[in-house]
């Protein structure tokens, strides 16, 4: 499915983001008196800078977009209503003015031109439904920003100064460099959230035999109990702060008032904490545009609100004014909730009875499956397995693996960053009244600015593009769970657990994984039973853009893979609301079957506008004026997000050269769909040097530019204009897609590579199995398979070693 634009010059003034006054949020240093600049962003080393040098066309802007999204303008709304009944009507004037009319002037006009007739109108309508969808989820998107007022700050320390509902951050992880999952557990853990866990799924096989992928696991392996033992100094200073503050309340007595001489300690507790953030800020390594993000965001972004509120605390003690005792208690609450996280790493693949299936959701569901519950570890012939150990049962600790339960998870992948409030905003949203069939709420992520080559320019365009549709979706009841970043009502999973039992292990399955877009089908699955999704309408989270073609293939071909898979969990769906008499709007259907399926038609329809040479009479100006409204809304959306307008021209020879990666997924899922396997889940690649992209994948799009022109002469000579037109605006868009994009020089390596990997024949190693019984001494033999695997296996070897005696002759 979509998921994942140019960034202006120099930075416009940014409106409301976050407490601090409009502009001020995500700048380098705060304008407010006592407020300590940020430290400067630690060089990189010239290794470094000449491995990220920049291409010329790539995006200059590292500031990212005001976390509350710009009021619309009444002006704007007005537009984006005239822009959906233009594209409507337009399309019924096409139909009247071109299609029927040329039935009724030509009735023996012949099969070929029916036909062509008919396939061309199916075409320019699907594409022309995809732009409506747009254009309906983007008003939807309009009416929510427009609408949106941030929760207060003191709201929300009055809703958690007592909160006892505890989240679980699982991030999995899977051959991940240390210093991206590093990153990522940090935004985690600067959560300002009162009990919390952040758990490292880590996924890499247990035992590598490469020195330096032993190396990398264990660096990774060291990232929790690392972060954990650096939040000990400002966490114990935090609660220390905390006891000494209700010690003098109760010394005080319950009624008594506050006084100035409470603010000075809680002042020092302040920036006592800010001071450690920016020395921490100022030890971190800057190598890209991510690093610097994660500095002047995530770090560097908490203590300026830890700024602010010293600033106020200051403004109250020089007014002789003081909060209220509960309200000074609540700011002593928030910084112990700051970094009192707890964190801890899993590896499922030590445990024998756990799935280890190749992806993403079984290693999430290996973990949920075992939370809330006591195991005791066992050790067989095949490893360790997990027993559920009864109340009251005893064991050694070495030998129990105690997984505490939680109301709230939040998945979060290795390679994406949450701002400091993201889980305290979206919890709040969870347990506000009429929330509570909310299964999962998200701010779908944006893209990190200041990319350093074209392609991750382009595709982050994409990205921001997509938040947007997003939040307009869910204005329409039609939200998709988009699986980077999520919050997730516990207990709203367990109630689409699949259970099955595997060689005599329960297997919980909470996220499907029958499609590599896990996400997705979840969210029909909740649907079905009575859940809702909700995008909550702010920026407050970022995830990674693959900066090279051969990495963008591997994402984008698993992102196009698996909607036509999930159309009829979708129709189960919606029979089952409408036997339960639930509301089900027309709209909610066309924006979800869009979302599903639009991938696989928009390909399969760009394919034939590109490769068949359509009778000239069929194509009328009117085409062009129902697409337009889509161009020019997508023009504005990249220009609002700090993109281009011209962009619209990027993206459209991006999707060209994209066009054989799409169409690849799609056919993958027809092909699911017939065998009923299981695609494997494949990660994209996160390397700091090109990812080598399939040869086939490459010449694709030069064969679109070489027919296209191929098109283009024929069209002229036979005075088509309109099909020339097209066919040279896809040759141009294409080859400058290439060029910047893939790259010629990278072209013909890829190319040159996917010969050689063609040509080439692994030779084949004759597998010999060993009979563990037959074959060996008694001093040999594994006797503790013998025992756990039984007459199964005993069998087999007897009976093979019984064939090999009789061949050899011997009784």
């Amino acid at each position: 499915m979509s998921r994942s634009s140019d960034a202006t010059e120099s930075p416009a003034p940014r409106a409301g983001a976050d407490a601090a006054p409009a502009g001020t949020a995500g700048m380098t240093a705060d304008p407010f008196p006592g407020a300590a600049p940020a430290p400067p962003l630690e060089k990189a080393s010239p290794a470094a800078v000449a491995a990220r040098r920049r291409q010329w066309g790539a995006e200059r802007r590292s500031e990212p977009l005001s976390i509350v999204h710009p009021t619309p303008s009444s002006r704007k709304i007005a537009l984006g209503r005239l822009g959906i009944v233009v594209t409507v009507l337009a399309w019924l004037t096409y139909i009247v003015t071109t299609i029927l009319r040329q039935f009724a002037n030509n009735p023996d006009a012949g099969f070929r031109f029916q036909v062509e007739a008919v396939s061309y109108l199916i075409v320019v309508t699907f594409l022309t439904f995809s732009a409506l969808m747009y254009l309906l989820a983007r008003q939807g998107a309009l009416y929510r920003f427009r609408d949106h007022r941030r929760v207060p700050r003191g709201e929300l320390d009055r809703h958690f100064a007592d909160h006892r509902e505890g989240i679980t951050v699982l991030v999995p992880s899977y051959a991940e460099e240390p210093a991206v999952v590093r990153a990522t557990l940090w935004s985690a853990a600067l959560q300002e959230f009162p009990n919390i866990r952040v758990v490292l799924l880590l996924d890499d096989p247990p035992h590598p035999a490469d020195p330096v992928i032993r190396q990398r696991l264990e660096a990774t392996r060291a990232l929790t109990f690392e972060i954990e033992s650096a939040l000990l100094e400002p966490s114990t200073r935090a609660s220390a702060a905390l006891a000494g503050f209700e010690a003098s309340l109760v010394a005080r007595g319950p009624d008594a008032p506050s006084s100035y001489d409470d603010l000075p300690p809680l002042i020092r507790a302040y920036e006592d904490a800010a001071v450690w953030l920016e020395t921490m800020a100022d030890t971190e390594a800057v190598e890209d545009h991510v690093d610097e993000f994660f500095v002047d965001l995530v770090v560097m972004g908490l203590a300026r609100e830890l700024r602010l509120t010293v600033y106020a605390l200051r403004a109250a003690l020089a007014q002789e004014q003081c909060p209220e005792p509960g309200r000074l208690r609540e700011l002593y609450v928030r910084l112990v909730r700051i970094f009192n996280t707890r964190l801890e790493t899993f590896e499922r693949k030590a445990y024998a009875s756990l799935s280890h299936e190749a992806n993403k959701a079984m290693n999430l569901n290996a973990y949920i499956s075992l939370m809330g519950h006591r195991w005791r570890k066992e050790h067989v012939a095949t490893g360790t397995v997990l027993r559920p150990m009864a109340e009251g049962e005893d064991a050694e600790d070495d030998d129990v693996l105690d997984v505490p339960d939680s109301t709230y998870l939040l998945t979060l992948d290795a390679d994406s960053l949450l701002l400091r409030d993201y889980c305290v905003r979206l919890v709040h949203l969870l347990e506000s009244p009429g929330n509570e069939r909310i299964a999962v709420t998200q701010t779908p992520y944006s893209s990190f600015r200041g990319a350093p080559t074209r392609i991750e320019r382009v595709a982050g365009a994409s990205t921001d593009i997509q938040h947007i549709l997003h939040q307009g979706m869910t204005y329409y009841g039609a939200t998709f769970w988009v699986g980077a970043n999520a919050v997730i009502r516990k207990r709203a999973v367990e109630d689409i657990v699949e259970v099955e039992n595997v060689s005599g292990f329960e297997i919980k399955t909470y996220i499907q994984d029958r499609t590599v877009i896990e996400d997705t089908e979840s969210s029909v699955d909740l649907g079905s039973h009575g859940w809702t999704l909700m995008n909550y309408p702010e920026r407050l989270s970022y995830s990674a853009t693959p900066p090279d073609f051969g990495s963008l293939v591997v994402q984008r071909r698993r992102w196009a893979n698996g909607g036509l898979l999930i159309l009829p969990k979708l129709w189960n769906q919606l029979r089952r609301r409408r036997h339960l008499r639930e509301q089900v709007l027309f709209r909610e259907v066309l924006l979800r079957v869009n979302y599903m399926a639009s991938i696989a038609w928009a390909s399969f329809g760009l394919l034939f506008l590109l490769a068949y040479p359509y009778d000239s009479r069929l194509l009328s100006p009117v085409v062009f004026l129902a697409a337009a409204p889509y161009f020019l809304a997508m023009g504005s959306d990249l220009r609002d997000c700090g993109h281009r307008f011209s962009d619209i021209f990027r993206i459209y020879g991006f999707n060209l050269v994209l066009l054989p990666v799409n169409l690849a997924g799609v056919l993958k899922s027809i092909q699911q769909a017939f065998t009923g396997e299981k695609i494997p889940f494949v990660r994209t690649p996160k390397v700091k040097d090109r990812t080598a992209a399939p040869g086939l994948y490459v010449v694709i799009p030069y064969a679109i530019v070489a027919f296209s022109l191929l098109t283009l002469t024929r069209d002229v000579l036979e005075q088509n204009w309109g099909n020339a037109l097209f066919a040279g605006l896809n040759a141009v868009l294409a080859a400058g897609a290439i060029r910047a994009y893939i790259g010629i020089k990278n072209s013909a390596v890829d190319m040159g590579l996917g010969v050689l990997n063609w040509l080439y024949v692994a030779p084949r190693v004759r597998k010999v199995e060993e009979s563990k019984v037959i074959d060996k001494a008694p001093e040999e033999a594994d006797w503790g398979s013998i025992l756990y695997y039984g007459d199964r296996r005993l069998n087999r070897d007897l009976r093979s070693g019984n064939d090999r005696r009789r061949r050899a002759g011997v009784r």
